[in-house]
């Protein structure tokens, strides 16, 4: 059994495990409930009702925030020569060569995204079993593997708050959407966007209530029960 800190305790005892809050009452809460020293980062996780083991039924999207992330996010762009040149004019905070995969291969990890080059694919693959598990990994599905052309909007949209999410093997999804300081109606439209795109996510193979439970937290910070109905109206 997790044993829990006074301050976690005394935050946890503010929610009402029997009730399921609205999106904003839950926000509002969630904030209140944060107790760190340092700005937290504010959560949502979801469990669906799909089965992650059948490819038809797997949730892998992505979401901009329209208020982003409040912090910098650093870019990896995959590319070279004039693609290269492209992405370190549009805000790219590392360009890959050979020595930067070695770093990577070697466990560095100072960067918060990826995009690539469809040229550079073969050698993103050789990192794909690192990248992979940590969400990192270019690919077309998410609109991470693009042409030199569109290197910029992506960038762009990335350091801008685009947030790339994906269900897990429990079939859970763990979004940030944002920091606690932020205003309420911020985290608010941040978290209707990403219900929206999250619906429209639904697997047609998928049976049954799709968003089946939700909940917000903030970074340390005890979780707060939201009504799924209420947040997919949003």
């Amino acid at each position: 059994m997790v044993q829990r800190g006074r301050k976690y305790k005394e935050a946890a005892a503010k929610v009402d495990r029997e009730r399921k809050y609205t999106p904003h009452e839950g926000l509002k809460l969630a904030q209140e409930t944060s107790f760190s020293k340092f700005d937290g980062t504010m959560e949502v996780h979801v469990r669906l009702g799909i089965d992650p083991r059948h490819a038809n039924q797997l949730v892998r999207e992505t979401v901009l925030l329209p208020h982003g992330l409040g912090k910098n996010v650093r870019v990896l762009a995959f590319a070279e020569g004039d693609a290269a040149r492209e992405a370190e004019k549009a805000g790219a905070d590392y360009i890959v060569d050979d020595e930067l995969i070695q770093k990577i291969q070697d466990g560095w990890f100072e960067f918060d995204a990826t995009v690539a080059v469809p040229e550079m694919m073969s050698k993103v693959g050789r990192l794909g079993k690192i990248l992979g598990p940590r969400g990192l990994m270019p690919s077309p599905k998410a609109g991470t593997v693009v042409p030199a052309d569109d290197l910029p909007r992506v960038i762009e949209e990335l350091k801008a708050g685009r947030v790339e999410f994906r269900a897990d093997k429990s079939a859970n999804i763990h979004v940030p959407i944002g920091k606690v300081s932020f205003e309420t109606d911020k985290l608010y439209e941040n978290m209707a966007a990403l219900m929206e795109v999250i619906k429209k996510a639904r697997p047609a193979a998928a049976k049954g209530v799709y968003i089946r439970k939700i909940v917000l937290s903030s970074s340390m910070g005890p979780g707060v029960p939201i009504d799924p109905m209420e947040a997919q109206e949003m």
